[in-house]
């Protein structure tokens, strides 16, 4: 039907769009202040990041891993675990905001609109799960961002040069 090199170019460029969606989901929670973080802008980062995840994980899962197996070689496999260890340090992430989630509906805080309510102010523990989610969120970009990179040589490796 199409070709693997058109089909690689679709691929690639829907993981390359991802990026700035990452970027400017970090600069919210990270680029303004980084100890008053509300209900509002917790959503709006995870509203932002959304698309980045799927414009990324579609071409991972559609085309990617299927394919995997047939070409493990050498950077494949370099390129297959540095998106895995990216995967799981969101994995890791994702514990921290489930719990955030979980005390804002024990808090029964849904229904209160107060934008300024801070997140610390919910739990004892909510320091850890932020620094738990933190840590997952850094490392899926910095294993994404190797895995971009290895990609994209893998890429000009098979279908340009």
């Amino acid at each position: 039907m199409y070709s693997a090199g058109t089909v690689a170019t679709v691929a690639g460029a829907m993981v390359t769009a991802s990026f700035p969606f990452y970027l400017y989901g970090a600069w919210i929670m990270v680029g303004r202040d980084q100890d008053h973080v509300t209900w509002d802008r917790l959503v709006r980062h995870l509203w932002v990041i959304l698309p980045g995840l799927v414009l990324n994980t579609v071409p991972v899962v559609g085309w990617m891993i299927p394919r995997l197996f047939d070409q493990f070689g050498g950077v494949a496999a370099l390129h297959a675990f540095l998106g895995l260890q990216a995967y799981a340090l969101l994995a890791f992430g994702l514990t921290g905001i489930v719990r955030i989630f979980q005390v804002k509906r024990d808090a029964d805080l849904y229904e209160v609109n107060d934008p300024d309510t801070s997140l610390n102010d919910l739990h004892e523990n909510m320091g850890a799960w932020r620094g738990r989610l933190r840590i997952g969120v850094f490392g899926y970009v910095l294993f994404w961002l190797l895995a971009y990179v290895v990609g994209v040589y893998r890429y000009y490796g098979l279908y340009v040069a």
